[in-house]
């Protein structure tokens, strides 16, 4: 299956996105935790993207390892991580607000997969 360079709808194979990048595009890639299980998540613009298996399933992660191989496999050099699943602190009455996904990118941590 071809896919257009910049279209990748909701979710997007290795394959896929592989193929899209010899094409030439040069996604922003989110690493998004949440309570230490991984989803890979490609942006370009304003698409919003999910890496999937072949079957259509979001392909989860128990570490980065294995992101950082797949991804540096097929040219990504580097990617942000970001954490969904803290906002705040109810224990010791620090009030939060879930974060939007331009928070999220602009305060995540800069990783390599190469």
């Amino acid at each position: 299956m071809a896919i257009e360079a910049y279209q990748l709808g909701n979710h997007v194979t290795l394959k896929q996105l592989s193929n899209a990048i010899s094409q030439g595009l040069s996604p922003l890639v989110e690493v998004q935790s949440m309570d230490g299980i991984y989803t890979v998540r490609i942006h370009d613009g304003d698409s919003n993207t999910q890496l999937c298996d072949d079957q259509g399933r979001t392909l989860t992660f128990h570490g980065t390892g294995k992101i950082r191989d797949l991804l540096g496999s097929i040219g990504l050099t580097h990617g942000v991580l970001t954490w969904s699943d803290q906002c705040g602190d109810e224990m010791i009455g620090v009030s939060g607000h879930a974060p939007n996904q331009d928070e999220m990118l602009a305060h995540g941590t800069r990783i390599a997969f190469t």
